[in-house]
């Protein structure tokens, strides 16, 4: 309540508490090719245990960094959960296709860049073509299409060849960048939709840290699951390596457009205004 809060200082247990269950976390996935199972049980566990930790430090501080009750919307949740799975999958992807373009190609950085900037397209299409489409059919639906639509861009890059043309990944990378336009701006809107409007800040924050946080899981999983599966540094190796990481994102997709389904039958969203949002792309 604005009145607790406005004479009680800084979360900062709660603060403490959430990030080092973030770092513990992130880093358990990404340590997981080069620990023992024992070690990454114990690093995620920990992490698990400080997030526990931030849960009963909530509810007890008089001025909490996140009011524990804003959970209990369910846009929100849902929400969230998809922008920490949809980001997890992009920069994964992302990360794996640099990768696959420098490492097996032995492309130059400029020349992967220019290769990728066709993905920028959201940056077009959130302000032009996004807003339609909600004030059309709603959040709930958009979203949804915009994570199928990230989904079936990195399938169609599972089958990559050591040898592809520019033109064979070319699909994948515009459908990316269209996924992107669809369902960033609306999961904005689903995220602060209906909440208090003393608390859109905390909404917003929650979102842009589930992105961040999904972003530094899906680099982690990519990477930690690349580097399991590639037995040496032959090209025949690599290229497996980046096979068995490109389901990373994939899965990561698919969970989140599940769970965004669930907000299908939710009511149309009105469009207050224009939902292109700044990327959150590194």
């Amino acid at each position: 309540r604005p009145e607790r809060v406005a004479g009680a200082g800084f979360d900062l247990l709660g603060g403490l508490t959430v990030t080092g269950a973030i770092v513990l976390l992130v880093l358990g996935v990404e340590r997981a090719p080069h620990a023992s199972a024992g070690g990454t049980a114990a690093t995620v566990g920990a992490g698990l245990a400080l997030l526990a930790a931030f849960v009963a430090v909530e509810r007890r501080a008089a001025a909490p960094l996140v009011r524990l009750g804003i959970l209990r919307g369910g846009d929100l949740v849902r929400a969230n959960l998809a922008g920490l799975l949809f980001a997890g999958g992009f920069f994964g992807f992302q990360f794996l296709v640099v990768l696959y373009l420098q490492e097996l190609r032995g492309w130059s950085t400029l020349r992967t860049s220019l290769a990728m900037l066709v993905m920028g397209t959201d940056a077009i299409l959130s302000p032009l073509l996004t807003p339609k489409l909600v004030a059309r059919f709603g959040n709930a639906r958009v979203i949804f299409g915009g994570l199928l639509l990230a989904a079936l861009a990195y399938a169609l890059f599972l089958p990559v060849g050591a040898d592809w043309a520019y033109a064979m990944m070319l699909p994948s990378l515009i459908v990316v960048g269209l996924a992107f336009s669809l369902a960033y701006g609306p999961l904005t809107i689903a995220a602060t939709e209906g909440v208090a409007e003393e608390e859109q800040g905390l909404a917003g924050a929650l979102l842009y840290t589930s992105f961040q946080f999904g972003a530094a899981l899906g680099l982690s999983a990519a990477t930690a699951v690349n580097v399991a599966a590639t037995a040496s540094g032959a090209p025949a190796d690599l290229l497996d390596g980046y096979r068995a990481a490109l389901w990373v994102p994939l899965a990561a997709a698919l969970l989140a457009a599940l769970v965004s389904a669930f907000g299908l039958r939710a009511r149309r969203s009105a469009l207050p205004g224009p939902v292109a949002a700044p990327s959150v792309r590194a």
